[in-house]
C-alpha cells in the first residue's frame, strides 16, 4: 500500500537553481497520471517528485514507484513520508546521472514535471536504453509544440527529429502557469512518448545522429546541398549525389526534410565515410 504522511511536513524553500515549480491542482495531477495509465503490475520512475503531489497518486496506482529527487531536503521529507513497508523508493540524486537499470530493470514507465532548464537532456535520456515502455512529461508548452511538430511547421526542428526517430509524440493536456507555485513565466503542456515498434535510427547510432541533425539545423536557412558540404566536407557533386539517393531536393532547407529522410541521409553519409 502507498504510504501516508506521519506528520505535517515543513516544506523546504523553493530552490531556483533546480528550476522548481510545484503543481498542486488535484484534477491536473490526476489527468497527468491518467495519461501514463500505470497499473498495479507496473514499475514507475518519477523524475523530481518535489513535494510529492504527483507521487501520492502514482503510489496508489503503481506496483512499485522509484522517485528520483535532487533536492536533499525534499528527498528527506519523502523518505520520512514513505518509510516502512511502502511500495515507494526515494532515490536522492540527479536523474541525468542515475543508472536506472539496477532500480527498475528494462520494463518501466517514466513520468515527471521536468525542470525547463534541462528538458532536452532529460528527454534524450528517456530515449536511451533502458527505454521506458511509456513516458509522460510536463514541459514548457513551446517545447511540447516542437516535439510534436511536422516537417514544414514553424516549430519543426532538431528536437522534433531526434524524438521522432525513436518515439511517437502526443500532446495530452495544456497546463496554465497559474496551476503552479511559484507560477513559471511560461505556459506548460503534458506530452506522452511511446517508443516506435522499430526505431528509424539504431540506438547505437543515436548520439552521432543527434550531432548531425543539430549541425544541420545550425544551418537551417541554407539549402541542403550547402548543409551537407559544410557538415561533412563533401564537394558539390558528392553532396548532390547523396541527397538524390536519399530522395531529398538539393535546394530544400532542413526545416522541410522529414525525420525519415534525415535518417536515410545519415545512413548514406555513414556508408560514404567508411
Amino acid at each position: 500500500m502507498a504510504g501516508t504522511p506521519r506528520r505535517r511536513e515543513r516544506q523546504p524553500p523553493v530552490l531556483k537553481k533546480f528550476g522548481q515549480h510545484f503543481l498542486s491542482d488535484k484534477n491536473i495531477l490526476t489527468a497527468i497520471v491518467d495519461a501514463l495509465a500505470p497499473t498495479s503490475g507496473d514499475t514507475v520512475v518519477e523524475i523530481g517528485p518535489g513535494r510529492g503531489s504527483l507521487t501520492q497518486i502514482l503510489a496508489e496506482r503503481s506496483g512499485k514507484l522509484v522517485a528520483v529527487e535532487i533536492d536533499r531536503a525534499l528527498a528527506s521529507n519523502l523518505r520520512d513520508r514513505y518509510a516502512g513497508g511502502s511500495n515507494v523508493e526515494i532515490v536522492e540524486g540527479d536523474f541525468l546521472e542515475t543508472d536506472l537499470t539496477p532500480l527498475v530493470g528494462d520494463d518501466y514507465l517514466l513520468i515527471g514535471n521536468v525542470p525547463y532548464n534541462i528538458t532536452t537532456p532529460i528527454i534524450f535520456k528517456a530515449l536511451e536504453p533502458p527505454i521506458p515502455r511509456r513516458s509522460v512529461f510536463l514541459v514548457q508548452r513551446e517545447v511540447a509544440a516542437r516535439m510534436a511538430a511536422k516537417a514544414g511547421d514553424e516549430d519543426y526542428g532538431a528536437l522534433t527529429i531526434n524524438v521522432a526517430v525513436v518515439a511517437a509524440v502526443e500532446q495530452v493536456l495544456a497546463v496554465p502557469a497559474s496551476a503552479f507555485s511559484p507560477p513559471p513565466k511560461v505556459e506548460s503542456a503534458v506530452v506522452r512518448l511511446t517508443p516506435l515498434p522499430a526505431f528509424t535510427v539504431p540506438l547505437e547510432s543515436l548520439e552521432p545522429f543527434r550531432t548531425f541533425v543539430q549541425a544541420a539545423f545550425g544551418l537551417r536557412r541554407k539549402q541542403m546541398v550547402r548543409v551537407i558540404r559544410s557538415v561533412r566536407g563533401l564537394s558539390a557533386a558528392e553532396a548532390g549525389a547523396v541527397l538524390e539517393k536519399a530522395g531529398i531536393d538539393a535546394s530544400a532547407r532542413p526545416e522541410v526534410v522529414t525525420p525519415d529522410q534525415f535518417a536515410g541521409l545519415f545512413e548514406l553519409l555513414s556508408r560514404t565515410a567508411k
